[in-house]
């Protein structure tokens, strides 16, 4: 299971895909989890290990998916009614099911680094490659006769102005700094890959100019506001290294914040439960999500099959079915 755990988490990060960690760090009998039972936890919901059933796996299943939404490691407590109690600091539920217990789980996302993508080859480009990749992010070049020499430590170096769509991540970051040379072209390819961040290295004046041109090519109004322009935060930037810096402040205050989050095609979103696997059922009476497959509450209503965490839940609907029969369309 360990070996299992290890491979799993090295696969997922040489990939980037965001996922969660959660690992069991207390327990009252009975309960099916014991401490130091781990799992790690898909966007998609998959599951990979083990940290109880019921109520417990559903309700891990929730807050990972918020974990991986807004970057935040969370403490959960999962316990009989008559065992609740509220904490700070602790997202405390109550254990629907009938098999007592209680659980204390701790879930932390694990994110990938961002992706810069470079586009041009001006000397706030080179700072930016290397900064970039002092703080670990990937550093992908694209430029024209663009090569080791100039970007050193880039990770990729694209000898061409053509922005190709195996150059996209999820979690790519576009900055434009071509400083006159095909700046239009650049911009439009840097649009139409819907990064999460993308910024154009220029004065507003020059900036208005260039996206006159692009609204001429069919670019709309609302792309263009999508552009930070001028680059980077306010910080009265002058050298090509603070220019950087500026940048990469502002990408770390984006990527930071709660109100977006990456979706699998790069674009942007306010934060919210990612779409689970066609395996996953989200329980119509606690909101939790539950595997069709290894269910062993389930009812048919109006000729569909009803999936339920736990017999509590079942008995609920049983009682009050129009009550939720809304939450299932």
């Amino acid at each position: 299971m360990f070996n299992e755990f290890l491979t799993a988490t090295e696969s997922l990060y040489k990939e980037k895909e965001p996922f969660a960690w959660a690992f069991i760090v207390n327990r009252t009998i009975p309960s099916s989890g014991k401490p130091g039972d781990k799992a790690i936890i898909k966007r998609d919901g998959t599951l990979i290990g083990w940290i109880g059933g019921g109520c417990t796996r559903g309700i891990v299943l929730k807050e990972a998916q918020a974990a991986i939404n807004d970057g935040k490691p969370r403490l959960v407590k999962i316990a009989p009614d008559q065992l609740e109690e509220q904490k700070a600091g602790v997202q405390t539920y109550a254990m629907t099911c009938q098999s007592g217990g209680a659980v204390e789980v701790y879930i932390e996302p694990v994110l990938p680094r961002p992706h810069l993508v470079i586009m041009g080859k001006s000397h706030v480009a080179m700072a930016l490659a290397k900064l970039g990749k002092a703080m670990d992010y990937q550093v992908s070049v694209v430029a024209s006769h663009a090569d080791k020499v100039s970007f050193p430590t880039a990770d990729q170096i694209v000898d061409s102005q053509e922005l190709q769509a195996e150059h996209i991540q999820p979690n790519s970051c576009i900055i434009v700094s071509t400083q006159g040379e095909g700046d239009e072209v650049a911009l439009e390819q840097a649009i139409k890959a819907k990064p999460i961040y993308l910024a154009f290295v220029a004065s507003m004046r020059k900036a208005n100019a260039i996206f006159t041109g692009l609204r001429q090519r069919g670019i709309t109004f609302d792309e263009l506001k999508g552009i930070k322009t001028p680059a980077g935060l306010d910080i009265k930037a002058k050298l090509p290294e603070e220019v950087a810096v500026s940048i990469l402040a502002e990408i770390i205050q984006l990527i930071r914040g709660e109100e977006i989050q990456i979706k699998s095609d790069g674009t942007e979103r306010p934060a919210q439960t990612a779409q689970l696997n066609e395996d996953l059922f989200i329980n119509p009476v606690c909101g939790i999500p539950v595997q069709k497959s290894t269910a062993k509450h389930i009812l048919e209503y109006q000729g569909k099959k009803v999936y339920f965490c736990c017999d509590g839940c079942k008995v609920s609907f049983e009682k009050e079915p129009e009550k939720y029969a809304m939450k299932l369309e």
